[in-house]
């Protein structure tokens, strides 16, 4: 007797707990910051510029630059060149590992140039160089 009144108790609660988050179905850059979602333009750029060869990946990659783009607030006439030279620094570093070069080769490491790029001294630089506004978000200025 007891079990049923707590399963009958539990399913409710399970009901009602579901339909209180609904899972998001759409992208949450508007909610970030404009400085994230610069920051995550500049590292999915730079995944579409290493990745071009590879027409899924650099289609959706680019893809995800155009929505953050719309996202972000900087400055449209510094932002694109300096961006162009971080990514093509970063993507021409030579990151070499002999225990995998061994066993496949050609291996460039361009996702993990990109994720060094995403958390280096010189993106944070420019992002407070060019981003208008850091703190606030597109919704917050959008209402």
């Amino acid at each position: 007797m007891k079990i049923n009144f707590a399963v009958g108790m539990l399913f409710p609660c399970l009901a009602l707990t579901s339909f209180a988050a609904p899972p998001k179905s759409s992208p949450q850059g508007m909610e970030r910051t404009y400085a994230q979602n610069y920051r995550d333009m500049v590292l999915a750029t730079c995944i579409a510029n290493a990745y071009k060869g590879e027409k899924n990946t650099a289609m959706d990659a680019g893809s995800s630059v155009t929505a953050l783009r719309e996202w972000a607030y900087y400055d449209l006439e510094k932002s694109p060149s300096a961006v162009k030279a971080l990514i093509d620094k970063y993507l021409a570093r030579d990151y070499t590992n002999p225990l995998v070069e061994s066993e496949i080769k050609g291996v460039k490491f361009d996702l993990l140039k990109c994720l060094d790029l995403y958390h280096s001294k010189e993106l944070n630089a420019l992002v407070k160089e060019v981003v208008i506004k850091p703190d606030h978000t597109y919704i917050q200025d959008n209402k």
